[in-house]
């Protein structure tokens, strides 16, 4: 018999229906990785964007107290009240490039806004890593799922679910808790 009517016809419907169901979560974690991914891209950018002006503010930094321990070297002379007042303007401006919290601009800042936009991104890739290994759970129980419609052996269909399972279990974990799995990392 065919066209689902026999007796295997029932057992290719559910079996239908576990591909369908499958293929929808594979949908779900493919959608739900590229997220993860992409976001993971835009916060490694900002990281390294927050680096590279505490590294400019370092070296910016690092010219000024140069400068400021060249002219401590000058001799007493005539000019002494505009060098000491220069001085004094180029300690502020280091320690304001030390740390401004009005702005965020001051290294501190950048440095913490740099972690944390790190901290960003790795938790990005371990939502990204659970994804993928969730995809590809589905991705195989689909296809042994799709087996046993060829070949007849139940125990595909039973191993394509086990795996539909696991693979729905590594889509929760990557959405809720994707610390909670060390060895996936």
């Amino acid at each position: 018999m065919s066209g689902g009517h026999g007796a295997g016809g029932g057992s290719n419907k559910r079996v239908a229906l576990l591909i369908s169901v499958l293929a929808l979560f594979l949908a779900f974690s493919e959608t739900l990785g590229k997220a993860a991914q992409t976001d993971a891209i835009g916060a490694n950018v900002e990281a390294a964007n927050q680096w590279a002006f505490f590294q400019a503010r370092t070296i910016r930094a690092t010219v000024l107290k140069t400068a400021d321990e060249a002219v401590a070297l000058v001799p007493p002379g005539p000019n002494q009240d505009a060098i000491a007042a220069k001085r004094a303007e180029w300690a502020k401006t280091m320690a304001r490039w030390d740390s401004e919290p009005a702005t965020d601009e001051g290294r501190k800042e950048l440095a913490e806004k740099a972690k944390t936009a790190q901290n960003h991104r790795d938790l990005s890739l371990l939502r990204y890593h659970h994804y993928e290994l969730a995809s590809a759970a589905f991705q195989i129980g689909i296809v042994l799922a799709s087996a046993e419609v060829i070949t007849g052996i139940v125990a595909l269909v039973f191993a394509g679910g086990l795996l539909g399972a696991a693979g729905a279990v590594l889509l929760a974990f990557g959405y809720l808790a994707p610390h909670a799995l060390p060895f996936f990392h």
